[in-house]
């Protein structure tokens, strides 16, 4: 019980997972607003606008300097987590979302040139994020961080 009364009342988490909820909320409108199509599972999908990575690490950042001080070695190593992730949503995984356009691209053209069956899955596209989306999620969260704790 103690375990989940910690859980309960840990202000840091429920930021933090409050963040993530809001960004994968707005990827839904989003897509609604931009695409014109309701897609539920933008809820839970990676990529897009903000960067729901972003909006938890830095919800989480934050909440722990507001909590613990900005001064203290939990912020800074939080930051440190924060800025790593953020820099992988924008780099690494980005690059892999255009590497899997490429490649689709690819087999497709395979596909088209041999007329045969090709039983390789389309490789997911929207993996990273671009740099605004990386930004506005990192400022969503820092709202949230400040505002929830």
């Amino acid at each position: 019980m103690v375990f989940i009364n910690g859980i309960k009342n840990n202000s840091v988490l429920w930021a933090s997972v409050f963040a993530w909820f809001i960004a994968q909320s707005l990827k839904v409108i989003h897509t609604l607003v931009v695409d014109r199509h309701f897609n539920v599972w933008r809820f839970v999908g990676s990529g897009g606008m903000p960067s729901s990575h972003s909006s938890f690490v830095m919800g989480l950042c934050t909440a722990i300097g507001k909590l613990h001080g900005w001064d203290s070695a939990l912020f800074a190593l939080s930051l440190g987590m924060a800025l790593i992730v953020m820099y992988d949503a924008a780099g690494v995984r980005r690059a892999v979302g255009k590497q899997a356009i490429i490649l689709n691209k690819m087999i497709e053209d395979i596909h088209k040139k041999k007329e045969k069956k090709l039983t390789e899955q389309r490789l997911k596209e929207l993996v990273g994020h671009t740099p605004v989306e990386v930004l506005a999620g990192a400022i969503l969260g820092i709202i949230i961080g400040y505002l929830m704790v």
